[in-house]
């Protein structure tokens, strides 16, 4: 697990500028570090910065590394889990390698298939190969966005690229601008939505994509896609045999690692499952000392005993929580409004203390359909056999109601899939956005996935909507949290859950078997049930539950959040009438608007690290 950045084209002082930006990410990589600089005074020129943490071969495996003629310089952030067989596949083919690391694969397999050895690869990966010989610049991203990349083109043509948005703040040539387009999107997903960023001009590369620069210009273009093809003729027990084997396959390949590999364990099933995997080994468990409803630690600790690993645990005390959030969202980049990203923190550094490397159970909900809201469409499928017309009166008579019991379940009745599920976050609709925002257009939310709904057209309605989380929500938030969170303390994360041959079942699981009765995530629990007890692989998906709700009642926080809401930059972006009815219906018990004021607040701590008085952001920023 590593970091790089690097940027084409002639500045002054070009070297002091590439190690200030490869200086912001020293904590993806504290072992080592490396630098190629060619084209002195040429303008197809190139200067890499890398940060290395050593996983896999320890000794020789340092970055930039380069082919046998040193025509291509590669970089790379992640990790290739099926390097040896690629390694034996190249050297037959005569390719010599200088190391026994698995990035150099990358290389020669770029050489030896160009773009076609992307769908080889099994791993997570961010990876950009420079060709010395014709001045072209190759970055591509994993199957599932589980590794960032990050990429600007300047005026002039020239191009900057990092494994994080901080490096690219440093370069001098880079005008940082708030991105206030960015704004609209996060209010209703709690995340910036992919491919924007909050940096005007700055971009996500998509997850599953390959980029080409060359003489000021980029193309990108898609080599796999996340695409169901579910097989109606598969009954349970052969779902269920497949779903074990190729789990088990998946974590023996994401355990392979020359450091210490641990996991992350909570009470549910799919850090269970991992878990299952590592006696006589360690597990690691955060929770909040704000009753048991929050705190998973003493059943994780059972679980620990029954699999026969060490387990460590932490308890985050409230302040503790709190005080952490500038922090957390220095290495976000971005704001991200999922109060769980400061519980990943704080385990990634309860785990960071032992081992160099986890495995964690991200990625099973999208797949498999773990999700609580992807049983809605059997929920509605009576009620919606009434006239639409008529579904849709009732939903604007209860809608003017005071809240009652079943309000909501009449207006999503009324609506279709692609009205009703935005994806698993949805804050603020339109018009909630346009009573907050000043001079910002609010956009409905529809209008941001409906190129992702026009890919699945005719499938039923569960498959479209773990596609979508996956395009989405997954890549916006789950993913960015983990590597983040991981990385703001030298931990490499990896998610077995999100491996090409373990979504090859996964997308052959007929819906039935993924949604029977009240029961998510079907078969996979059954699957689970082979190598963990009945109760966690039974327990309902909790996410990871922060008391942000109790937390906001409380006088000593309302507070904080009230002097935020009444910050400059709030005066900036919303009415602030409209923010301090949201806080004071909350703090009064008349109405649970947490989700809302937290993802307002999480905004406005970020603006002000990130744009302190408006100016460039890296001036102030933390080193």
């Amino acid at each position: 697990m590593c970091g790089f950045c690097g940027f084409t084209g002639q500045i002054e002082n070009r070297e002091e500028v590439l190690r200030a930006m490869t200086r912001r990410i020293a904590h993806r990589g504290p072992d080592s570090e490396g630098y190629h600089i060619s084209g002195e005074g040429q303008r197809d020129s190139i200067a890499i910065g890398f940060r290395r943490l050593s996983i896999i071969d320890l000794k020789t495996g340092d970055q930039p590394l380069y082919n046998e003629d040193k025509s291509l310089v590669l970089t790379v952030n992640g990790e290739i889990y099926n390097y040896r067989a690629l390694r034996d596949e190249l050297i037959e083919k005569g390719h010599t390698f200088t190391t026994e690391s698995d990035s150099e694969v990358l290389l020669h397999g770029f050489e030896e298939w160009r773009e076609e050895l992307l769908t080889k690869l099994r791993g997570m990966f961010a990876f950009a190969i420079w060709n010395c010989a014709d001045h072209s610049l190759f970055v591509a991203r994993d199957y599932f966005g589980v590794k960032p990349m990050h990429y600007t083109l300047l005026p002039d043509g020239q191009i900057i690229f990092a494994s994080e948005i901080k490096c690219i703040l440093e370069h001098p040539g880079f005008s940082c601008e708030f991105n206030e387009q960015a704004l609209d999107g996060y209010l209703s997903f709690q995340y910036s939505v992919p491919r924007e960023t909050f940096f005007k001009n700055v971009y996500c590369l998509p997850p599953a994509h390959y980029m080409w620069y060359k003489n000021g210009e980029i193309s990108e273009h898609r080599y796999w896609d996340s695409t169901f093809n579910p097989d109606d003729s598969m009954v349970l027990e052969e779902a269920v045999n497949e779903i074990d084997r190729a789990f088990a396959n998946s974590v023996e390949a994401h355990r392979i690692s020359d450091v210490e590999v641990g996991c992350f364990l909570s009470s549910g099933v799919d850090s269970s499952l991992v878990a299952s995997f590592f006696s006589g080994q360690k597990a690691f468990t955060v929770g909040f000392d704000s009753g048991s409803h929050y705190n998973e630690c003493e059943y994780a600790s059972a679980l620990a005993k029954h699999f026969g690993i060490e387990h460590y645990s932490h308890v985050i005390s409230d302040d503790e929580y709190w005080n952490s959030l500038p922090d957390v969202l220095y290495h976000l980049d971005q704001p991200l409004a999922d109060p769980s990203c400061v519980a990943l923190y704080f385990v990634s550094r309860l785990a960071s203390e032992l081992v160099k490397v986890v495995l964690s159970g991200e990625g099973a909900d999208e797949l498999f359909g773990g999700y609580r809201i992807y049983h809605e469409p059997y929920s509605l499928a009576g009620y919606q056999k009434l006239p639409r017309w008529l579904r849709r009166a009732l939903a604007a008579v209860v809608s003017v109601f005071p809240d009652f019991k079943g309000k909501s379940f009449i207006i999503r009745g009324s609506k279709t899939i692609e009205e009703r599920f935005i994806g698993n976050a949805y804050i603020f609709n339109r018009q909630e956005k346009q009573r907050l925002l000043k001079n910002i257009p609010a956009t409905d939310p529809a209008e941001m996935v409906s190129s992702i709904y026009q890919k699945t057209k005719g499938q039923d309605d569960v498959t479209r909507m773990q596609y979508l989380d996956i395009n989405r929500w997954m890549v916006g938030d789950i993913l960015l949290k983990a590597d983040r969170m991981s990385m703001a303390h030298s931990l490499e994360l990896r998610v077995p859950f999100l491996d090409k041959e373990v979504f090859a079942v996964a997308s052959r699981i007929p819906v039935k078997h993924r949604i029977a009765g009240g029961t998510t995530k079907y078969a996979m629990r059954l699957a689970a049930k082979r190598r963990i007890p009945e109760k966690p692989a039974d327990r309902p998906k909790l996410g990871f539950p922060v008391p942000i709700r109790v937390w906001l009642r409380q006088e000593k926080y309302y507070s904080r959040v009230k002097a935020a809401f009444l910050s400059p930059a709030a005066q900036r972006f919303f009415n602030t009438g409209e923010l301090l009815r949201l806080l004071d219906q909350h703090y009064r018990g008349k109405r649970d608007n947490s989700r809302k004021i937290w993802t307002i607040y999480v905004f406005l701590l970020w603006y002000d690290i990130y744009f302190p008085g408006n100016s460039k952001s890296q001036e102030n920023q933390q080193s």
